[in-house]
């Protein structure tokens, strides 16, 4: 356990991004609760505790300084990610999390009650056929699908001056992207070699 802590606060001073005790407790059991469960819900094909730090929560909380103050809607969440780390960082803005898979959503329910997520809202929907009384101000994904299908699947949940935060590999360029105006962040994730970038898409460029 020393060793998984000493690489989430290694990590995340690295992006400048300062822990607090309860978050790094809540971070670290969320990790133990992904490990438990994987073994029979599926969750991840990484197994690896250190590797679940690396490739899961840093690079969750690599997008934490993009991310507003409005209502935030993490779509294909599987097991949470990234939307129960930014619920864990930001108690402050209200965080949705939904995907079509009952055994996913009960297990982030699952974790949403074991560490007393007061912010969180387990959705489990398909999201072309969720409808809300009120928009996202942000809409985020990690591993969903590409960019013209997440707009074209979200974009009756978010605001008028709303923005979607996509956070995509290093083959993301080979889409085809129309005319989408999209401003791209290269994003630096501690101990992970892989690339990764975060477009930034603003409503009114759609």
């Amino acid at each position: 356990m020393s060793e998984l802590i000493n690489l989430l606060l290694d990590g995340s001073k690295q992006m400048h991004i300062q822990l607090t005790e309860s978050q790094s407790k809540d971070l670290l059991s969320y990790t133990e609760l992904m490990i438990k469960w994987n073994k029979t819900y599926n969750l991840s094909a990484i197994t690896s505790p250190s590797e679940v730090v690396k490739k899961h929560l840093l690079d969750s909380l690599s997008v934490l300084h993009y991310v507003d103050d409005s209502s935030i809607l993490d779509v294909g969440s599987g097991a949470g990610l990234p939307g129960i780390v930014i619920a864990i960082m930001r108690p402050n803005i209200d965080v949705s999390v939904i995907d079509s898979v009952g055994k996913k959503c009960h297990f982030m329910r699952f974790v949403k009650s074991q560490l007393r997520i007061n912010n969180l809202r387990v959705i489990n929907e398909r999201v072309e056929s969720h409808i809300t009384k009120s928009c996202y101000g942000q809409i985020i994904s990690r591993a969903f699908s590409g960019v013209e299908d997440t707009i074209a699947l979200t974009k009756h949940l978010l605001c008028g001056d709303g923005h979607y935060l996509l956070m995509k590999g290093e083959h993301f360029e080979k889409e085809k992207l129309k005319d989408i105006v999209i401003k791209k962040h290269k994003i630096f994730v501690p101990y992970v070699s892989d690339a990764r970038f975060l477009l930034q898409i603003n409503t009114k460029y759609i």
